[in-house]
């Protein structure tokens, strides 16, 4: 076992230190306003006509999909942000999932534009606004919320052993190589069925459903490290909130705004509950 945590350790270290540099941040900014720009020529295109028919059967009509194909791929760099992420603490890994959530009902309050005509019309009411406004106000309160959160949050020196404590990152890094592997392969699953059924999938959806399996096995991995009931009941609240996000994305509008808020007041005050009550536990 210990030979396949010094090879997880081996390879993770590398791939993480690569993902983090500044030149690979830049490039992926710039796929992403390429691909912005793209879209937005690839549908003007469409809407003339001009677009073999393959590629017209694929692309929509209206610009505005365009800002959801750019949501996506900030929301793409997110989650593996997330997963790079995991061998941290298990709150730091809480907080990038919220961040992803926030940024997630951004992107809904964009979609709701794809049923606008262009210009953008409001003659018919405002009936079409209020799933935005109410997405909107969702992430501006999981923003918030996050603030509390992690200002809430507190680094405690471990007494764990120095070897322990490897043993305990390693596996953890083990677990987001493995998910990093899951990831890109439900990436290329969901792309290849879009683009046979010509109807997006759900890819955040599915992946936070993983997610939810990786978190109950990072509570248990932290188990063993961690077996004081204070450190298991945070941990497998954590989990809870997780499930909660999950449930946010699935739920339909105005539904899923107040599952998501929900789910980060849980967290603070989970959080507040164990600074206050478990303040010698790591």
């Amino acid at each position: 076992m210990s030979r396949v945590l010094d090879n997880a350790t081996f390879i993770f270290d590398p791939l993480h230190s690569f993902w983090e540099k500044p030149s690979t941040k830049r490039s992926f900014a710039v796929l992403q306003v390429a691909a912005f720009l793209i879209g937005l020529a690839g549908i003007e295109l469409n809407r003339h006509g001009l677009l073999p028919a393959a590629l017209a059967h694929v692309t929509p009509t209206s610009h505005f999909y365009a800002i959801k194909l750019a949501f996506s791929l900030v929301l793409i760099q997110e989650v593996i942000d997330l997963v790079f992420t995991l061998p941290c603490s298990v709150s730091k890994a809480v907080g990038k999932q919220f961040e992803i959530l926030a940024l997630i009902l951004l992107r809904n309050s964009f979609k709701e534009l794809v049923h606008f005509q262009e210009p953008i019309e409001i003659a018919h009411g405002f009936g079409p606004i209020l799933p935005i406004l109410a997405d909107a106000a969702g992430a501006l309160c999981i923003f918030v919320g996050l603030g509390f959160y992690y200002r809430l949050h507190v680094s405690r020196k471990s007494s764990k052993t120095a070897a322990a404590l490897y043993r305990f990152v390693a596996a953890k890094k083990l677990v987001s190589l493995v998910m990093l592997m899951v990831f890109f392969g439900v990436a290329v699953q969901v792309a290849v069925d879009s683009a046979v059924t010509g109807q997006p999938e759900p890819f955040f959806g599915i992946f936070y459903t993983i997610l939810i399996f990786s978190d109950i096995l990072l509570v248990l991995i932290s188990h063993l490290h961690l077996p004081a009931f204070h450190s298991i009941f945070r941990n497998s609240g954590f989990a809870v909130s997780t499930l909660l996000i999950r449930m946010a994305l699935a739920a339909p509008p105005y539904y899923d705004a107040a599952i998501g808020v929900s789910a980060m007041v849980f967290a603070v005050c989970l959080t507040l509950s164990y600074n206050v009550f478990a303040p010698a536990e790591k």
